[in-house]
């Protein structure tokens, strides 16, 4: 049984759910403007050019969920959900995911955004499975720090490897699609790496190593 791994961000979605989820933030008047719309471009600008730091942006982009309770939270996701993700679901990326599903693989969605925005994506885009960066929840509040590893980058194999080996599952047979050069230390480690929509990098990366490069951004998913 094959294993499916699938980034999200610019992947799955034609969209950042990170930045859109700090975005609605700023709409909807529950930071700071001009500081949470600065700080929200300068982090996503760095992580286009590889310098992100994984730590400080997870301290700007989780301090918000620390000041309502989860189930406030809950309303406001919900909001957001419909507002900015559902503009930028990908048809193409729905027939990608159910070509694997069809072929019996298992589906894994893999991200460094945190699980607090990501999973509803994850459910309605029907994987059960998912790897994001935690959240750190004290009762019904979220401390603003990460539970464990971030999943990002080298982030990202190490997670992957405790996943597998908690599940019993290996990469002998596995697809990686990704659009960013950030996942190069995973898509170097499965068996068909595939570049999505790729950014520069990513995309010379591709093509010297003669990996396939197709883009969801059209009504159907090009083959690799």
């Amino acid at each position: 049984m094959a294993l499916a791994i699938f980034d999200l961000d610019n992947t799955l979605l034609a969209g950042d759910s990170d930045y859109l989820w700090g975005e609605f933030l700023v709409e909807q008047g529950l930071v700071d403007k001009a500081y949470y719309a600065r700080e929200n471009r300068r982090f996503y600008d760095e992580y286009k050019a590889g310098t992100l730091n994984i730590h400080e942006f997870m301290a700007f982009s989780l301090e918000p969920l620390t000041r309502y309770s989860r189930e406030e939270l809950g309303v406001l996701r919900s909001h957001f959900i419909e507002e900015k993700i559902e503009p930028v679901m990908l048809p193409a990326a729905k027939e990608l995911l159910e070509k694997h599903r069809r072929q019996g693989d298992v589906l894994l969605i893999i991200t460094a955004t945190n699980r607090f925005v990501t999973e509803p994506i994850a459910e309605a885009l029907g994987v059960d499975d998912l790897l994001a960066t935690d959240p750190q929840i004290c009762g019904d509040r979220y401390t603003g720090k990460v539970e464990g590893i971030p999943c990002f980058r080298e982030g990202k194999v190490a997670r992957l490897t405790a996943w597998l080996d908690a599940s019993g599952r290996d990469l002998g047979q596995s697809w990686f699609y990704s659009d960013s050069h950030n996942d190069l230390p995973l898509l170097e480690r499965v068996t068909h790496p595939v570049a999505v929509d790729p950014d520069e990098t990513l995309c010379q990366h591709a093509e010297l190593k003669g990996w396939p490069v197709i883009s969801l951004r059209g009504n159907h998913a090009a083959s690799p």
